[in-house]
């Protein structure tokens, strides 16, 4: 009787042991971090929100989750409390007993990833997936509740901080007087939508100690008659180039579109489709590239959260130049006094040319993601797969910043002139970002 009893409680040992790793193994697996990042990714999709919006979602959402892995880890990584403009203290409970940290994460960057724009609850099915599967598995209710309580702490700072950021008061701002004044940025075909986010400016950035640290020389003066003036040869450059594209060029200029909300024109019917944003489609690079680094859970939230902020406070810096300069599009320009017909080959976005928004986003992100993964981390980007647009390859983050330069240019969106100046507005967002922040400590 007295071995049958033994050997019973092995059995349940092992079974319980089992179950423990069980659930721990999917709740700790990093895709899943990334999986939920993608989540969250759809959600702002189908809300059409733009760009430097989604990444105001992404960033505090993923500093949530980057608060609870400094407060399980704190031994690897440092609280970004005391170095974010106006983030000074992280509430905790006073027992973090029990707590799986990776699951705290998780809930931690779904609560305020979901609330920081959109109603709280958007993301509620997937979570509810999630703790299925992590319950079939075993997770202890105990440790649910644990996990939970620290993640609810945490994001309630994040949320609070985050209504300081200045988004509400830009809602009821004041809107962007179009003034058709040659040189000055109107409504574009075919929605000739009004200016997206004039205010931006005026959200508090992460890092940067104001919207204009990086201000780039001004644009090339409005000169339509002189052809000899540097504004006359970038607009011959763009017409020329959209007018001989060759299929290699209309590739990289769709794959880096990422138009959230094109609308389609076909005779008399108009119809939208959707796609991620550029901080969408950064989102998912850093999601793809630690998984090919085999980033374990921790390593990658970081990767998120320092990414994100770089990209936060990159759209923070251009939109400030965008409307100190509100310069016309050239779709405009060509439209008006050369050719009536042309078109881009890309859909012209809602706001003004120079800088670009997209070339200084990806140069900043690509600084973070460099400084986390390292230089020539050559990747495969599959972004685009899933709206049916082809894959691209590249040496390193900084080598498809570049190709994203040339990308708005071949799409007719941008002048040269302005993504060579965004792309290096953007590095210097990136390095800034690199530099202040003390994350990582091994």
């Amino acid at each position: 009787m007295k071995r049958l009893l033994m050997g019973l409680c092995v059995v349940l040992c092992i079974t319980a042991c089992r179950e423990n790793n069980e659930y721990k193994t999917y709740l700790h697996n990093p895709e899943l971090f990334t999986q939920t990042v993608h989540a969250l990714n759809t959600v702002v999709m189908g809300n059409n929100f733009p760009p430097m919006v989604a990444a105001r979602n992404y960033v505090y959402g993923a500093i949530a989750a980057y608060e609870v892995i400094a407060k399980g880890y704190p031994e690897k990584f440092q609280s970004l409390a005391g170095q974010l403009n106006g983030l000074h203290t992280i509430s905790y409970p006073a027992d973090n007993k029990g707590v799986d940290y990776e699951l705290a994460a998780l809930l931690a960057y779904i609560k305020v990833g979901e609330s920081v724009t959109f109603p709280e609850g958007s993301m509620q099915v997937y979570k509810d997936s999630v703790l299925r599967v992590a319950r079939d598995k075993g997770l202890p209710s105990s440790v649910l509740k644990a996990s939970q309580l620290l993640a609810d702490s945490v994001s309630a700072s994040i949320m609070r901080w985050s209504k300081k950021d200045n988004y509400l008061e830009t809602r009821g701002a004041e809107k962007y007087s179009v003034k058709d004044i040659p040189g000055r940025w109107i409504p574009t075909p075919p929605m000739y939508a009004s200016a997206t986010e004039p205010h931006w400016k005026d959200i508090r950035p992460m890092v940067i100690d104001s919207s204009n640290i990086f201000a780039p020389p001004p644009p090339p003066d409005y000169n339509i008659t002189d052809k000899n003036s540097k504004y006359y040869h970038e607009l011959m450059y763009i017409k020329n180039a959209i007018d001989s594209l060759t299929p290699e060029q209309k590739h990289i200029a769709a794959f880096w579109d990422d138009n959230p909300f094109k609308m389609n024109v076909t005779g008399h019917v108009m119809f939208g489709s959707k796609k991620f944003s550029p901080s969408g489609h950064w989102m998912s690079i850093i999601g793809i590239a630690a998984k090919q680094a085999k980033a374990d859970y921790a390593n990658t939230v970081y990767a998120f959260a320092k990414t994100g902020i770089a990209l936060f406070d990159a759209f923070i810096e251009c939109w400030d130049v965008k409307y100190t300069y509100n310069t016309v599009r050239p779709e405009t320009v060509i439209n008006k006094y050369f050719d009536p017909e042309w078109h881009p080959y890309l859909q012209t976005p809602a706001f003004p040319e120079y800088t670009c928004g997209h070339s200084t986003c990806s140069a900043s992100a690509a600084e973070a993601l460099t400084d986390v993964f390292g230089d020539n981390f050559a990747y495969t980007d599959s972004t685009e797969l899933e709206f049916g647009i082809p894959n691209r390859s590249y040496k390193s983050f900084r080598d498809a910043a570049v190709e994203n330069n040339w990308a708005r240019f071949y799409g007719g969106i941008h002048f040269h002139n302005s993504c060579i100046v965004s792309t290096e507005v953007g590095k210097k967002v990136g390095q800034y970002v690199v530099e202040k922040l003390k994350m990582k400590k091994s």
